[in-house]
């Protein structure tokens, strides 16, 4: 079974996903539908760390 969500929704939260994808470097977005809609959008962002090993102390 297809819903078709009224345009002005789907904007909605379309331009939500946008506006968090766009201002993320690393990380996710989450889309929550709840009965056939979408109730929720839910980013997370990483901090991602260089890839040299910082020094633990010397001997």
């Amino acid at each position: 079974m297809t819903q078709t969500l009224p345009e002005t929704e789907a904007e909605t939260w379309l331009e939500i996903v946008k506006q968090k994808v766009a201002a993320m470097r690393f990380g996710s977005v989450q889309i929550i539908v709840h009965e056939g809609r979408v109730t929720q959008v839910e980013s997370t962002e990483k901090t991602r760390l260089p890839n040299d090993p910082a020094p633990l102390g010397r001997r």
